[in-house]
């Protein structure tokens, strides 16, 4: 496949998905923008899942980073 077109037309496309909740659709402490989160809504997808968990988690309170000293 060249591009998205082609795709379309041998794979189909995804304009009747309707997500399925299934028993291992968690939620994730994972913050957004972070590798886990990503890694997370991956197989959200390749299972058939909804992206969001209503209960993911929402803010950043408690999260800690590392600080680099300024040269």
């Amino acid at each position: 496949m060249r591009n998205v077109f082609e795709a379309i037309l041998e794979c189909g496309h995804d304009e009747d998905f309707m997500p399925v909740e299934s028993d291992d659709f968690a939620a994730t402490e994972a913050p957004a923008g972070s590798r886990a989160k990503i890694d997370i809504l991956a197989e959200r997808v390749l299972r058939g899942q909804p992206l969001w968990h209503p209960c993911d988690r929402s803010d950043y309170s408690g999260l800690t980073g590392a600080v680099r000293p300024r040269a």
